[in-house]
């Protein structure tokens, strides 16, 4: 039913006439299509979602990329601000310095601590002269002599430096927050530290399997039974791309629709989510939206980016909001198209775009309700 045509249902064109004297726009497109709703929907009592709390939130509304001119080049702001412990960073510098070299990270630890103590001084400033600020705002508050008056009037004009300090703050911070978040979690201590081969092997199930011909890969058989066109995907969407054909197809929403189905029985919601998120949601869950090294795909002119995996999407459904201990554990499971600006591994000789489709599990919980979610995972 097009809700824009309430009349062609009879049962609304009489509830409008009822109603229409004490209701106004968009209350009447409320009620209409909460009466559509109670009426034709017939799914399970459930909510979908559990009932939260949200906080109010700037990024509800439209965003466009923020920039500051830097000395030589224009500098994008960090989109939210992230609780981060820089008095922890500083006095465990050394430990942070070792995670980023453990994980092979680019973060400029030494660039961070001194825009934090920069940020430091500019604020102990600022903080000093809004308490003037405030103490002669307080006395002009009495009766005055017009001379004393005057006098405060004075002070209070040559405070004006304040408001050029709170826009110096403004910049450290932003400058601050755009380092900082480059600087990566601190790895778990039973994490091995080095290239694959220090992995550490838990258990290892059955064994390769022995073959009396000629083994072939993925690509090869592909071909061969007429599962993969790359030629066709060349002109049309560019070199490393594909199409999958016949059985190829079947197979993977096989795939999916068991995959679905097992956490399903296991209690996981399943989703589908939107394909494009804001930057700043791609921050929070921890990506880099921007940069040289970036793996995401940015809409030109939006502040909008491709999500590479259905867990951005997903965190941001209860993002700023209250959830509690009951509520918990939140289990979903995802199921999207990604998209990755990044090519497989080296070792295939044919290299292809990473555009796959992903079913991601997802869940909530406090960090005391580990050892009861992680057989939920480990069992899925």
């Amino acid at each position: 039913m097009d809700l824009a045509k309430p009349w062609s249902n009879p049962e609304l064109v009489r509830l409008i006439c009822e109603e229409r004297r004490t209701m106004r726009g968009a209350e009447l497109v409320r009620l209409i299509s909460r009466r559509f709703i109670h009426n034709k929907v017939s799914y399970s009592k459930r909510p979908f979602f559990t009932l939260i709390t949200r906080a109010p939130s700037a990024t509800a509304a439209a965003q466009e990329p923020v920039t500051t001119e830097s000395f030589n080049s224009k500098v994008v702001k960090p989109q939210w601000i992230a609780a981060i412990d820089f008095k922890w960073i500083r006095d465990n510098k050394e430990e942070v310095a070792l995670n980023i070299k453990n994980r092979n990270s680019n973060a400029k630890l030494e660039l961070v601590l001194e825009l934090y103590e920069k940020m430091l001084a500019v604020q102990k400033e600022v903080e000093r002269l809004r308490g003037e600020r405030n103490a002669v705002a307080n006395k002009m508050k009495g009766k005055l002599e017009p001379s004393e008056r005057q006098k405060l009037i004075d002070e209070g004009k040559n405070l004006k430096g304040l408001m050029t300090l709170e826009e110096d703050m403004l910049k450290h911070t932003d400058e601050l927050q755009q380092e900082a978040q480059c600087i990566p979690n601190m790895t778990h201590p039973a994490v091995p530290i080095g290239v694959e081969d220090c992995s550490t092997v838990r258990k290892m199930v059955g064994s390769p399997h022995e073959f009396s011909f000629p083994v072939k890969d993925h690509l090869q058989l592909g071909k061969e039974l007429d599962l993969f066109d790359f030629d066709a995907t060349a002109e049309v969407s560019g070199s490393k791309f594909y199409y999958l054909k016949n059985e190829a197809v079947m197979l993977e929403m096989a795939l999916i629709d068991w995959t679905l189905s097992e956490v399903m029985k296991r209690g996981f919601i399943p989703l589908t989510t939107p394909e494009l998120v804001r930057a700043s949601v791609v921050e929070k869950c921890g990506f880099q939206p921007r940069g040289d090294n970036t793996q995401v795909y940015s809409i030109e002119g939006s502040d909008q980016c491709l999500i590479g995996t259905a867990e951005i999407p997903v965190g941001g459904i209860h993002m700023e909001s209250i959830l509690t201990e009951s509520m918990l554990p939140l289990k979903y499971v995802a199921f999207l198209i990604a998209s990755v600006r990044k090519l497989v591994l080296q070792a295939l000789q044919l290299g292809v775009f990473i555009e796959f489709t992903s079913s991601a599990r997802w869940r909530c919980s406090f960090y005391a309700q580990q050892r009861r979610v992680n057989p939920i995972m480990r069992n899925y």
